[in-house]
């Protein structure tokens, strides 16, 4: 399976080895900790997997309480909170080596007429994303070549990702910039028809560049690194249907950073400029020691 869309889809599909528990793989990455991404998706997977699939996923808030193994399966342990007539509310606990890892609090809500429907317009316009360059052609442009580890990186990307504004690289080119971030994003190839498998891959791809607005006045997202970082929490907000193999512009900005932590939170729409997802998450920030 050499599509990394496919692999992103393969990673989804967990393994049910009880009534509500679930295992998923954990691919060995040349990471420090797994991809929280990972974790939100599989456990959301796990979640939808115990209801009758009629309602979608419209709201979930989830903890991260230590940084996953890479190469470790995870455990997801379901909690079957409710069963109303409009609602659906599921608890998940991620496990790994006999420890919890992650939280996540899922609601599912039966698609109903409200009476009324209002949204804020796009807080800004961008270029389209067929006219912006890949990161993969902006790293390559700017170092010549791409260094080995970022290549073999690139092939396994499950997601096409295209900044709206130019990647910066050096403090320079820093300076007076604003925490705010904007890309364009979908899967780099098709992810089927199941509404939940679209849902937590978009999920995945939520905590691919969100804290990236964190760090923007702070340090170019690209070289050196002179923090590292780690989701704390992350709540999200799903507000029509989508699909994550079709592009959407993730608009994403960070109101504040202080004592340790920044908070960041995005919006996602359509081509069309509809608000698909409201996101927010809190970060971690320490300085790496040279």
């Amino acid at each position: 399976m050499t599509n990394p869309a496919e692999r992103l889809v393969d990673l989804l599909d967990l393994e049910q080895i009880e009534v509500n528990i679930f295992r998923g793989r954990s691919p060995q990455e040349s990471l420090q900790r797994v991809f929280g991404g990972q974790v939100a998706g599989q456990a959301l997977v796990a979640a939808g997997r115990t209801t009758d699939g009629d309602r979608p996923v419209h709201s979930l808030h989830a903890y991260f309480l230590r940084p996953g193994i890479p190469g470790v399966p995870i455990v997801y342990q379901v909690e079957r909170v409710r069963d109303g007539r409009s609602f659906t509310t599921r608890r998940v606990t991620a496990i790994q080596q006999g420890r919890t890892i992650f939280n996540l609090t899922a609601s599912f809500h039966r698609s109903e007429e409200g009476g009324f429907e209002h949204q804020l317009p796009p807080a800004r316009k961008v270029p389209g994303p067929e006219s912006l360059p890949t990161v993969v052609q902006e790293v390559e442009k700017h170092l010549g070549a791409l260094p080995e580890t970022l290549e073999r990186m690139a092939r396994r990307q499950p997601f096409d990702i295209r900044y709206v504004d130019r990647l910066r690289w050096t403090t320079e080119e820093i300076k007076n910039a604003e925490p705010r971030s904007a890309v364009w994003m979908r899967a780099v190839g098709p992810l089927g028809d199941d509404p939940l498998v679209h849902t937590c891959a978009l999920t995945y791809a939520s905590d691919m560049t969100l804290l990236d607005a964190v760090r923007i006045p702070v340090e170019p997202l690209w070289g050196p690194r002179g923090f590292d970082m780690a989701s704390l929490d992350h709540a999200m907000w799903f507000h029509r249907p989508f699909r994550a193999d079709e592009w959407f512009l993730y608009d994403q900005e960070s109101p504040i950073a202080v004592g340790g932590r920044g908070l960041a939170r995005g919006r996602i729409y359509d081509l069309e400029g509809r608000l698909l997802v409201s996101v927010v998450q809190e970060g971690l920030f320490r300085r790496l020691e040279r």
